[in-house]
């Protein structure tokens, strides 16, 4: 195999090229139909079989792409061009290994849609919390009637966004180490790392491999870009090396001089290009979510829409009228004075330490478990000490962590989510919290962390 066809880092022509995409979900067909529209000749290969794929046939029906069922071999990459791959599919899948061996470009999707692209990006990538800070991001750009779109690894492929594109438009685009670790020329006029800690461990194979697929982010900018990264984080210093651009910070634990701070209580924003401070943007109690976890992640995209031009005002009322996403930390329910929240997207145990101590101590009966990373469940027993009334066990982890933190708080057995729920409404007092953080990927008993979460808020409804 060897490669015919280079591309153009700008408005490449895709004409008669043969391209394939791996990997057919929501990036996947978002990817295929941009290719086949801008000419190309496209296949596209998932390992579903043909019956699973029928609602992929639908989307790319009437494109012209022929749609390959069972399977990644390596032949697949023979007389191909283009190689577009989908964040689900590992780096050493025999046909991308085969592809970058013969010396054919494998791009991720964001990295074919963004040579489309006309407006900028503000890139969000992180191990917890880049959905909401890239959510609060896209919340904020079109208060102040920026226009563009939200999405990347956030729900709506970059290929989507583009019929939101043009010269005065500014996307808000989460990023994943899985689509950051296939850019060529993707660039962020303003990157965020919101933070750093040990996930995706099974797909890169260790701690610094995943690492280096975030810097991506960083090291693709340019000197008059931007880059954000946390003060509060000692973890996110691995990445001061990679910043190509200016650097700024965020804090939740005082003044920043160069970026976004909480104050005596209220966000605020200090020397910035242009904008002499201080410049108070809001109090953190007006924050609509709950936790200090999220008090970083709007002093993260309200520093990111400063720096990309907007108005204090309007990041202040882009952050007030923030909705929480769906099954992140979301409030899903009342009953008999004990709330529900639902944070089935906390599948590390990072994310699940964040969930725990956004509450008061000791009032929390907190459901873990589910398929296991590995993780270090000893190093949780210090907050759950502090945090926590009742530990309530779901899924193949149970044993796991029962291993961890029995006696440090009572722990239930409880096998899945429904009786979870119905164990800790028996238990749990007016003014106490029932979380779902779990701390585990959902791959033991569902298809992924939405199915879980909404399988919580059924079992939360039940209880009315």
């Amino acid at each position: 195999m060897t490669p015919t066809r280079t591309f153009a880092a700008h408005e490449p022509d895709l004409r008669e090229a043969r391209a394939l995409v791996i990997g057919l979900g929501k990036s996947g067909i978002a990817a295929s139909r941009l290719l086949s529209a801008r000419g190309a000749h496209v296949r596209a290969a998932d390992r579903r079989v043909a019956a699973e794929l029928a609602s992929a046939g639908q989307a790319l029906q009437g494109t012209g792409v022929d749609i390959l069922a069972g399977g990644h071999p390596a032949e697949l990459a023979e007389g191909v061009d283009l190689v577009v791959t989908s964040p689900g599919v590992p780096a050493d899948t025999p046909v991308l290994a085969a592809a970058r061996a013969a010396g054919i470009p494998v791009w991720a999707e964001v990295e074919l849609a963004f040579r489309f692209l006309q407006g900028r990006v503000i890139g969000v990538t992180g191990s917890n919390g880049k959905s909401t800070t890239t959510s609060m991001t896209g919340t904020i750009l079109r208060a102040a009637g920026v226009r563009g779109g939200t999405g990347g690894n956030l729900g709506t492929p970059l290929s989507v966004l583009l019929e939101d594109d043009g010269p005065d438009a500014v996307h808000a685009v989460e990023l994943s180490s899985f689509q950051l670790e296939a850019i060529e020329t993707f660039r962020a006029t303003v990157a965020v790392l919101v933070n750093f800690s040990p996930d995706h461990l099974d797909r890169h194979g260790s701690l610094n491999a995943y690492a280096a697929a975030k810097a991506r982010l960083l090291e693709t900018q340019e000197p008059g870009d931007v880059a954000v990264l946390n003060a509060d984080d000692p973890e996110s210093r691995r990445f001061d090396a990679a910043v190509r651009g200016q650097g700024f910070s965020f804090s939740t634990r005082g003044p920043v001089a160069r970026g976004a701070g909480l104050e005596e209580g209220t966000l605020v924003l200090r020397g910035l290009p242009g904008r002499p401070g201080p410049e108070a943007l809001l109090p953190a109690a007006s924050l609509p979510v709950p936790g200090e976890h999220n008090v970083a992640n709007a002093l993260a995209a309200g520093l990111a829409c400063a720096l990309a031009g907007v108005p204090g005002p309007a990041i202040a009322r882009g952050l007030a009228g923030f909705q929480a996403l769906p099954h992140r930390l979301q409030k899903v329910g009342s009953a008999r004075g004990v709330d529900y929240y639902d944070d089935s997207k906390a599948t590390n145990l990072d994310a699940t330490a964040r969930a725990l101590a956004s509450f008061p101590p000791g009032s929390v009966h907190l459901i873990l478990g589910g398929k296991d990373k590995g993780a270090d469940w000893d190093s949780l027993a210090p907050l759950v000490r502090r945090q926590a009334r009742r530990i309530l066990l779901v899924g193949e982890a149970a044993p796991v962590i029962r291993r961890a933190l029995d006696g440090i708080v009572p722990v239930d057995d409880c096998g899945t989510v429904q009786a979870a729920v119905r164990a800790a409404a028996a238990n749990a007092r007016p003014t106490e919290v029932v979380l779902l953080a779990p701390g585990c990927a959902s791959f033991d008993q569902y298809r992924n962390f939405e199915e879980r979460g909404d399988d919580f808020v059924r079992a939360v409804a039940g209880l009315a």
